[in-house]
């Protein structure tokens, strides 16, 4: 080994904490938070694997339908009477969680409305050309500036500097953290329950969607053969603009969770790139094309993203789950439970 290459490997091993003691001791406390910040991640996996199942397309600009998301919900705290300068809510449970829905209906509707102009606007008309899959791959990527770049210098314009812009929105914390249990000394607050609670019920809600209803059906017939489909009288493009409409509902779901666990800092025209990579990774991780996939790899990138940043270190976080996924690609490349949506292609 050259003398080069043994102070490059004497740096790394001095950067990495190795902290197998901290990873024991906290072992419940980083299970809870990476099943919470999991099924963030897991709700917006959905969206990539759902359009990926239709039109075997990866889409790159769901991130950014995240971020308008959370744009969303801070315009629905806005208009809810809510502040940049409110810490949290004491006027009961009950106003509160229908504060928290209206806040997520209004974010839903705003990532659905673009996830659906997006479908529009940028990948209808590759479809009609008979564009080639390469076409739709750069395109994803080209909206996805294009939407970073609208809030970055437009948005601030057409709002009078509101919304926008380089700085991120104002904090405004909704509910406090306030530990309801403990368990095995880790500490379980409400915030958490509420995140993890509302995203397994969409996912199982949006599974149930998908193999019980006639729509549902329609999805699953145009994964499997989309010219068969379309024989039998399936709407092919009404069913794509519903796989986009499903897929922005969920992540504008999963803007206002992210919002309540993280209020500083994230609503910002950049917001939802480095979260978008790992819900993506999510989706790859657990069998893109997968619903429970998506929910499975989620919760599981979670989990040991917390783990990999306690052991490794801060610095290490996005590292290790990365390497995670490398090595479940290596030796399962269709994800730990394969595809399902598209199964019959394969």
């Amino acid at each position: 080994m050259s003398s080069s290459a043994t102070v490059g490997a004497d740096l790394l091993a001095k950067s990495i904490d190795f902290n197998g003691s901290g990873v024991v001791h906290s072992f419940w406390e980083l299970t809870v938070n990476g099943l919470t910040y999991g099924a963030i991640y897991a709700l917006v996996a959905v969206g990539y694997t759902l359009v990926y199942g239709v039109l075997r397309l990866i889409n790159f600009a769901h991130s950014e339908i995240f971020m308008l998301g959370m744009f969303g919900t801070y315009v629905g705290l806005e208009l809810l009477g809510f502040t940049g300068r409110a810490d949290a809510y004491h006027q009961g449970v009950v106003l509160t969680v229908c504060y928290l829905g209206v806040a997520m209906l209004i974010g839903m509707a705003v990532s659905g409305v673009a996830a659906v102009g997006l479908e529009r606007v940028a990948y209808r008309p590759l479809r009609k050309r008979g564009a080639k899959p390469l076409a739709f791959l750069i395109t994803a990527i080209g909206m996805s500036f294009v939407i970073q770049e609208f809030v970055h210098y437009a948005l601030p314009k057409l709002t009078g500097n509101k919304l926008g812009g380089t700085n991120a929105q104002t904090n405004i914390r909704l509910v406090e953290p306030t530990t309801q249990f403990t368990i095995g000394g880790a500490r379980i607050d409400n915030v958490s329950i509420v995140i993890v609670v509302a995203a397994v019920l969409l996912a199982v809600g949006t599974e149930m969607f998908i193999n019980r209803s006639k729509f549902g059906r329609s999805i699953r017939a145009v994964a499997q053969d989309p010219d068969t489909a379309t024989l039998m009288g399936v709407s092919r493009e009404r069913v794509i603009m519903l796989t986009f409409l499903i897929g922005g509902l969920l992540a504008g779901a999963a803007a206002l969770l992210y919002t309540l666990l993280r209020p500083a800092g994230t609503i910002v025209f950049n917001g939802g790139f480095l979260l978008g990579i790992k819900a993506f990774s999510a989706a790859v991780l657990g069998g893109i094309g997968n619903l429970r996939g998506a929910l499975l790899g989620g919760l599981l990138l979670g989990v040991i993203e917390q783990y990999g940043q306690m052991f490794f270190g801060n610095q290490w976080k996005d590292v290790v789950a990365y390497a995670l996924l490398v090595l479940v690609l290596m030796f399962r490349p269709t994800g730990i439970l394969g595809e399902s949506l598209g199964r019959a292609r394969a």
